[in-house]
């Protein structure tokens, strides 16, 4: 086990209610769970997402915290939370990172594995 890690989880739902195909708009959401793998106690102060739709245009989206917290986890602790993304085409992805630091000043990166949007039953 390393001393600072983070692992990441994602569930992702398409939101058909607030989406408007017709208008290029389809609302996803994404629930995070992050969770404290490492030995040292660490706060996650900052994001990093790579979105990309379907026709390969990216946005990248940093800023500080998630839904307005910056939680500190101990060891075997974890974050739940759940947030949303709009993309022109029905399905896209996402990847990104966190940027943490430890309790003893330590700074990493905690890694988003990537995952997909998507509406149900239109992968291809």
């Amino acid at each position: 086990m390393a001393a600072y890690e983070f692992t990441i989880s994602v569930r992702t739902q398409y939101l058909a209610e607030q989406s408007d195909p017709d208008r290029s708009n389809y609302v996803f959401a994404y629930t995070i769970t992050i969770k404290n793998t490492g030995k040292v106690a660490a706060q996650l102060i900052s994001r990093h997402w790579i979105i990309v739709d379907g026709n390969n245009r990216i946005e990248e989206v940093r800023g500080l915290g998630v839904v307005g917290h910056q939680p500190l986890l101990a060891p075997d602790a974890q974050f739940e939370y759940t947030s949303g993304t709009v993309l022109a085409t029905p399905h896209g992805s996402m990847k990104g990172t966190y940027f943490c630091v430890a309790e003893d000043g330590e700074k990493f990166e905690a890694t988003i594995p990537e995952f997909i949007l998507s509406l149900p039953h239109t992968l291809h």
